[in-house]
């Protein structure tokens, strides 16, 4: 399997990740990337919508067909892979802040999306979503975006080739999703940690449905779960359980 041997290219669709689940049901190979210059319905975690404007992103999805059933690293890799591959396609060093998003400077340059469909207890394949803010001017982005986001060409100062993004990201994707395949989770999440823009030991305010606890961050274990220390015991936490992380609060 070599992710981006088969390429289907969309002017535009409502999502590509829905795109790429119809074509995974209908037997489509795993590596198989769903590609679209516009998204009308783009969506990130928790049912956020994706700003996906023509031309001005990069909106694909990749059909991955795991034999395990826990995925919860896939967004980790995924975002080490951009992050390689961003580096590599323009020199700029970005960040992660997890669980999903690709940053630089706090702003928010792209974001991850893993959805899997299962069989009883068994995954029949999964999708994985990468969004990356590439051509955007300022003014470009919805007024409630222009302070948390922004693209490669307002942090580069100059226009970049999406096409040679893609030829990056794919071999980049192929050989972390192996290493994901082989099982190499504490090389992945050490690799995710070390890019994170929370320093080990930050102080953490993190905000949950049923009220916010603050404490020291710890980590991440092997299931990409966060690890927070909270009057000297250890909490873990997933990210389906918390709607958002503060950590502007030094260190400890």
């Amino acid at each position: 399997m070599t992710i981006g041997t088969t390429i289907h290219s969309f002017s535009t669709c409502p999502s590509t990740n829905d795109l790429a689940k119809r074509l995974a049901r209908e037997g489509s190979a795993e590596g198989t990337v769903v590609i679209a210059d516009e998204q009308t319905e783009g969506r990130g975690t928790k049912g956020r919508s994706w700003h996906s404007p023509r031309g001005q992103g990069l909106y694909a999805s990749v059909i991955l067909r795991p034999r395990r059933a826990d995925l919860s690293l896939l967004p980790l890799m995924a975002g080490v892979a951009c992050l390689e591959a961003i580096r590599e396609a323009t020199g700029l060093e970005v960040a992660l802040e997890w669980p999903n998003d690709i940053v630089w400077k706090h702003r928010k340059l792209g974001g991850i999306l893993c959805e899997g469909e299962f069989l009883g207890n068994a995954v029949s394949f999964a999708v994985l979503g990468v969004g990356l803010n590439i051509g955007q001017k300022r003014e470009d982005f919805p007024a409630a975006l222009r302070r948390t986001a922004t693209s490669l060409r307002l942090a580069l100062g100059r226009e970049v080739d999406r096409a040679a993004l893609e030829k990056s990201l794919w071999p980049v994707l192929n050989r972390w999703y192996a290493a994901w395949v082989r099982g190499r989770k504490d090389e992945i999440v050490r690799t995710y940690e070390s890019k994170l823009v929370i320093p080990a030991g930050a102080v953490v305010e993190v905000r949950k449905a049923g009220g916010t606890l603050r404490g020291v961050y710890r980590g991440l274990d092997l299931r990409a779960r966060l690890k927070i220390e909270v009057d000297e015991e250890q909490m873990i936490l997933s990210p389906a359980e918390i709607l958002a992380i503060d950590y502007n609060y030094g260190a400890s």
